[in-house]
């Protein structure tokens, strides 16, 4: 499994410090969480901050966004340096159309679904999509417990993805330790965002590690 280090928790504090280490272990992704406090309640940063982001690591990035209006604002996003760039599914009406001018603009699409959004609704797009992320939380905040209706999901994209061969990536965030890591790698997890288990942790690059010997 790859691994996407969210930075939810120290873009604020100790952001410099942590991206040395995060260079360091070569981390996979590095997981950027933008919320507008309208779509879920708390807010973070915009495609500004991405763009400081870029300039200051390698690492490839991961973005999230939980705002409502991803159709006007992606390009902003990929433009500013992101690989990946996820969107929720509950905040457009046109995700396929979504998806397609994501990668038309220069980036992977990627589409994301809450705890309560049924993975059926996924179905239409899994064809097109470059990225799933399953939301083991409800987004908004770090440090919640882990929702193992998230295993259920994973493991039926990954029947899905098996049956009709294709290639998309499964990501999941919200809860993510040792033992819950374990659980959506075996139900057929691709990458595991780990936001306060790792970087809180009081050794990063030791837990990073413990979490890629799975």
């Amino acid at each position: 499994m790859k691994i996407s280090p969210s930075i939810l928790n120290v873009y604020d504090t100790n952001l410099d410090e942590s991206l040395v280490v995060l260079e360091k272990v070569k981390a996979d992704f590095l997981h950027v969480d933008v919320m507008d406090n309208i779509f879920v309640p708390n807010y973070t940063f915009n495609h500004e901050f991405v763009s400081f982001l870029k300039n200051k690591t390698n690492l490839i990035l991961d973005t999230h966004l939980m705002i409502i209006n991803p159709d006007e604002e992606y390009q902003k996003y990929i433009d500013a340096g992101t690989t990946y760039l996820t969107f929720h599914l509950e905040a457009t009406s046109s995700p396929l159309e979504l998806i397609k001018k994501i990668k038309n603009g220069g980036a992977k699409a990627g589409v994301s679904i809450k705890p309560n959004t049924k993975v059926e609704t996924l179905l239409p797009l899994l064809e097109e999509v470059d990225l799933v992320l399953v939301m083991s939380v409800e987004p908004g905040f770090g440090g919640q417990v882990f929702n193992q209706n998230a295993v259920e999901k994973i493991a039926y994209l990954n029947s899905v993805r098996q049956d009709k061969q294709l290639s998309f990536l499964i990501e999941v965030d919200g809860g993510i330790n040792l033992d819950t890591a374990k659980l959506v790698k075996n139900a057929g997890c691709d990458i595991i965002v780990v936001g306060s288990y790792l970087m809180k942790s009081s050794d990063i690059e030791n837990t990073y590690k413990k979490l890629k010997e799975l």
